[in-house]
């Protein structure tokens, strides 16, 4: 693998920075507060490319590469993960299978204006009795005539009360995974409710919402693929979902870095700056080794990809190790800050408090480490 980065993927990761500089990082202490972002930086953010990076440009999309991708996940995990989150989900897990799951109709549907930010995307797999056990979903779809009418309840569904498109998951035949199939529902149809949930340890500035089916109905051009191919078309999303999330998380090891290295060199104790004690540096070096461990794990995703190569075992480690290395990261350079960093006057209180979902969501570590033990032993722990 080269690790070189090109003059076009340096010259986006220059542009992105600057911008969430900008336009992000002045503003996340207070979004945070209010457990919202200021909504109209999305439009803004797709105008630069971020929500269409791999999307072809046929359905508005840049057509870049996915180590461009991951340059982007970075920047918005050091300025503000809740931006990481609502950009990975809208045009990683729902437009990302809408290109390589959907008819042609549904493509120039929904992807233009995915790309462009004037929408967004949720993905309604997890439910209330069902998270990691993403084969055993209870939400309902029966045919009925022309259409299928969709039952059931969604939890913790990043984007909800903001999407206009959800990509829903729902049982359509037996049980267990071969049962499940997707649709795409416009979040303004009948019967389709949102309801935010609020009073998060971290993410706090990106919605997070319950979503209640009731009897909502879809036209079968609707659903997404083939009946029965819903629970294949979640997990090669998250696959690729898992190279975002450890994308985002390599952006919050880098930014604690920053943040511990420019207080260490300026804050004074003993009449010399805490840079200059042992153990202090003992802590940033740990996290400088986190960093550079963590961007590799995930650049090899990025080339796997671009070189169209299964990516599900790397994902799995990246996902796993970046996570990981997000909370030490974030905790080592709390405790560069002593009191400090206890406060959100500093970031690395936010750093801490968004990472630790890192390592909950689109699999948890445990789940992670399951994975790579089935492909290295050829047994399953999972039954």
């Amino acid at each position: 693998m080269d690790l070189s980065l090109s003059t076009e993927q340096e010259a986006f990761r220059a542009v992105a920075r600057e911008f969430l500089e900008r336009e992000a990082v002045p503003h996340r202490a207070e979004w945070d507060r209010r457990e919202s972002i200021d909504t109209a930086i999305v439009p803004r953010m797709g105008e630069l490319g971020f929500f269409g990076l791999t999307l072809p440009e046929e359905y508005g999309g840049v057509g870049g590469d996915h180590v461009t991708s991951v340059l982007a996940m970075e920047e918005l995990g050091r300025a503000d993960s809740a931006l990481r989150g609502i950009v990975s989900v809208s045009s990683g897990l729902v437009a990302g299978s809408v290109l390589r799951a959907g008819t042609e109709e549904q493509r120039r549907e929904w992807l233009p204006r995915l790309a462009a930010g004037t929408a967004l995307g949720c993905f309604g797999l997890t439910e209330p009795g069902v998270g990691s056990d993403a084969g055993n979903l209870t939400t309902r779809a029966r045919r009925d005539g022309s259409d299928y009418v969709l039952d059931g309840e969604k939890l913790f569904i990043t984007n909800g009360t903001w999407a206009d498109l959800a990509l829903v998951f729902a049982r359509t035949g037996g049980d267990g995974p071969r049962g499940v199939s997707a649709f795409l529902v416009p979040t303004g149809s009948a019967g389709f409710e949102a309801r935010e949930i609020t009073g998060k340890l971290g993410l706090r500035g990106q919605a997070t919402a319950s979503l209640h089916l009731d009897g909502v109905r879809v036209p079968a051009s609707a659903l997404l693929g083939e009946e029965g191919q819903g629970f294949r078309i979640a997990m090669t999303a998250l696959d690729k979902g898992r190279v975002s999330v450890a994308a985002g998380c390599v952006g919050i090891v880098q930014g604690c870095l920053e943040a511990a290295v420019d207080y260490a060199t300026t804050r004074t104790q003993f009449g010399r700056p805490i840079a200059s004690f042992q153990l202090v540096q003992d802590l940033i070096a740990d996290i400088s080794l986190d960093a550079d461990a963590a961007r590799l794990l995930v650049w090899r995703c990025a080339d796997l990809l671009d070189r169209g190569e299964p990516v599900g075992v790397a994902a799995s480690k990246a996902k796993l190790f970046a996570s990981e290395a997000a909370v030490r990261a974030a905790n080592n350079a709390l405790q560069v800050h002593g009191g400090s960093g206890y406060i959100d006057d500093y970031p690395v209180a936010k750093y801490l408090r968004d990472a630790r979902v890192m390592t909950l969501y689109e699999g948890t570590s445990q789940i992670q480490k399951l994975l790579i033990g089935r492909a290295e032993t050829g047994i399953s722990a999972f039954v």
